[in-house]
C-alpha cells in the first residue's frame, strides 16, 4: 500500500497481519480529492486496519488526527506506520485499540472529518453513526464517511445527518453525510 497524494505521497505502508481490506488506492486518491485541502482540520479514522486512512489525512495536511482498531494483532504494524508521520511532518497520530464501539462512546473529542470503514460484513453502520451523532463526535460543520459494500443498504438520513453524496468505486461505495443545515 502506499499514499496517494500530499506530503507523504509515494511513501510504502507495511501491512499488517490478520484480517484485512486495505482502501483501494483509487478510492482513496478520489475521496481525499474531493475533500480538498485538509490543512488545519481533525480527522477520525474508525476501523483503522493499517493506519492509511488517517496516515493520508496528515499527508494532506490535517492537524489533529486519531484512529481506533480492535485487532491486537495489528498494534505493532500501525505504530509502525504511523510513526512516519511525527518523524516526517511533525503531526502525532493518536492511536486507540479498542472496540470502535466503546471508543465512540468514551471520546470526548470532536472531529472535521469521520471516516467509517468496518469489515465488509459488518452490520451496523448506520448505529455507529448515530452514536457518533448523539455523543458529539463530529464536529458542526463536519463530515462522516462510510466505506460500505454495495449490497449494504444505508438511509439517506441517519438521526440530524443527511447523505451529501455517495461514489461508488467497483463493488464498494462510499457515502458522505453532514449535518442537516
Amino acid at each position: 500500500m502506499r499514499i496517494t497524494g500530499g506530503v507523504l505521497r509515494g511513501r510504502i505502508i507495511k501491512c499488517p497481519d490478520g484480517i484485512i481490506r486495505p482502501a483501494m488506492d483509487r478510492m482513496r486518491e478520489s475521496v481525499f480529492s474531493i475533500l480538498g485541502d485538509l490543512s488545519g482540520k481533525s480527522f477520525l479514522d474508525l476501523f483503522s486496519g493499517s493506519g492509511t486512512i488517517a496516515i493520508e489525512a496528515v499527508s494532506r495536511g490535517a492537524s489533529q488526527v486519531e484512529l481506533c482498531e480492535k485487532d491486537k494483532i495489528k498494534v505493532n504494524t500501525v505504530l509502525d506506520n504511523v510513526s512516519i508521520t511525527e518523524k516526517d511532518v511533525g503531526v502525532k497520530i493518536k492511536c486507540h485499540f479498542m472496540p470502535v464501539e466503546y471508543f465512540i462512546k468514551r471520546c470526548k473529542s470532536s472531529f472535521d472529518y469521520i471516516f467509517f470503514d468496518p469489515p465488509f460484513p459488518y452490520k451496523y453502520h448506520a448505529q455507529l453513526i448515530e452514536e457518533a451523532d448523539k455523543n458529539g463526535l463530529l464536529n458542526p460543520t463536519g463530515t462522516i464517511l462510510v466505506h460500505r459494500p454495495e449490497e449494504h443498504f444505508m438511509p439517506d438520513t441517519i438521526g440530524n445527518l443527511t447523505r451529501t453524496d455517495q461514489r461508488e468505486y467497483g463493488r464498494s461505495i462510499v457515502d458522505f453525510y453532514t449535518y442537516s443545515r
